[in-house]
């Protein structure tokens, strides 16, 4: 009987949260470092929160895959600046990779969960326009890189409104249709403060942001993020992705999270329990 008492009392505790998030739009980046065995759980949670009024937005990573078909083509991998140098050959590999087989094997997830998902990428419907990313460096050059100027966002209303949930894959075009690369943390930034999200949740390979000692930090301003990047306490992976999350909230996004993917259901314990997990960013 204690069991049944504490599902009735999680669900419960999840009532406020559907009330409060009911119509709202919450963007999620689901990294390519988690694999795909845990999509299944996180395909569950998404369609949950589609049944209970909620807006899921689902923006893709595809780092790993990406790095296994170029070296699979004898193709060598870059990077500057955190980004893959991204040559014509490799930009090819990059729209195979993202816009078939990563996009579709989510919308798949989805559909067999019971949800209604179409797969777009940023090309689609001029979605997202990109203007070429410069290298740090005047001499490196980072090729077909993109940084979003516009976001379209005509495309995943309609969707949207017509029941579906939006599986975005980071690839955009620029002003003459050429394809570019975009980084998948930077997309959902975009993506999420021009649909004017409740929230953005970047869902990645570790429990949030740690500090010196290795604690999780459950809840960090912008200045104290800022402050752990300047020591390097946040590095490597961690400093674009909190940044990005950070100028999202700057740009009228009203929470901004990352958490650990790999729980299973992380999506619905953030969301909708009073704990939450992972690490809050604010302002």
């Amino acid at each position: 009987m204690e069991k049944f008492v504490q599902r009735a009392k999680t669900l419960i505790e999840a009532l406020p949260y559907i009330k409060k998030f009911n119509s709202k739009t919450i963007v999620f980046k689901y990294g390519g470092s988690i694999g795909s065995k845990d999509f299944s759980n996180f395909a569950r949670d998404i369609v949950l929160m589609k049944l209970v009024g909620i807006n899921p937005v689902i923006v893709h990573g595809g780092g790993a895959e990406i790095s296994k078909v170029l070296k699979s083509l004898e193709i060598e991998s870059n990077f500057i600046d955190g980004l893959r140098v991204t040559c014509p050959k490799t930009m090819e590999v990059v729209e195979m990779v993202l816009g078939g087989k990563v996009n579709k094997e989510i919308v798949s997830k989805i559909i067999m969960n019971g949800g209604k998902s179409v797969g777009i990428s940023g090309k689609d419907g001029g979605f997202l326009r990109v203007k070429k990313v410069k290298a740090s460096k005047k001499s490196q050059d980072l090729g077909r890189v993109g940084e979003i100027t516009k976001v379209d966002i005509k495309l995943i209303t309609e969707l949207q409104d017509n029941g579906y949930i939006p599986v975005v894959a980071p690839i955009g075009s620029n002003n003459k249709g050429v394809s570019y690369n975009i980084n998948a943390d930077h997309a959902a930034s975009k993506i999420a403060s021009s649909l004017k999200a409740e929230k953005l949740i970047i869902l990645t390979n570790v429990p949030g942001i740690q500090d010196e000692k290795g604690k999780l930090i459950s809840s960090i301003t912008k200045k104290t993020a800022n402050s752990l990047i300047r020591k390097g306490v946040i590095a490597k992976g961690m400093v674009p992705k909190v940044k990005c999350l950070v100028q999202a909230l700057m740009d009228g996004v009203n929470k901004a999270h990352i958490i650990d993917g790999r729980i299973p259901h992380a999506v619905i314990l953030e969301t909708f329990t009073d704990s939450g997990i992972g690490t809050e960013i604010l302002l």
